[in-house]
């Protein structure tokens, strides 16, 4: 059941669910349309209480690539396209919500960080 999120144990569940379905190919409309919801839900918790959120999904995608010693090339092998990373990069390509799944799953964070 969809409930709003009051506390890090409730961030960390919603985390763990949001991870779950965004690695699953198979979803349902119903489970798609949950999993679009309780992104919005997570982001709005982390807007509140992570300072993190305020930045672009560029930005931090910058950080994490650089924070892990990528390149743009190594970046765009996560989503399956090499020439995609440095795009995603410099901005002349946007992220959809297959990219954002994967990243998300590679890097360990909510999906949320990536919306903007």
């Amino acid at each position: 059941m969809l409930r709003p999120i009051h506390n890090k144990v409730d961030y960390q569940e919603a985390l763990a669910v949001a991870t779950e379905l965004s690695s699953r190919t198979d979803l349902t409309c119903e489970q798609a349309d949950y999993l679009e919801v309780l992104i919005k839900v997570i982001a709005d918790y982390e807007d509140k209480h992570f300072e993190m959120s305020k930045h672009s999904p560029r930005e931090i995608l910058e950080f994490l690539v650089e924070e892990n010693q990528m390149s743009g090339s190594d970046l765009g092998r996560i989503p399956g396209n090499r020439t995609l990373g440095p795009a995603l990069l410099r901005g002349e390509r946007s992220l959809n919500k297959k990219h954002i799944k994967k990243l998300a799953k590679y890097f360990s964070v909510s999906p949320a960080l990536f919306l903007g």
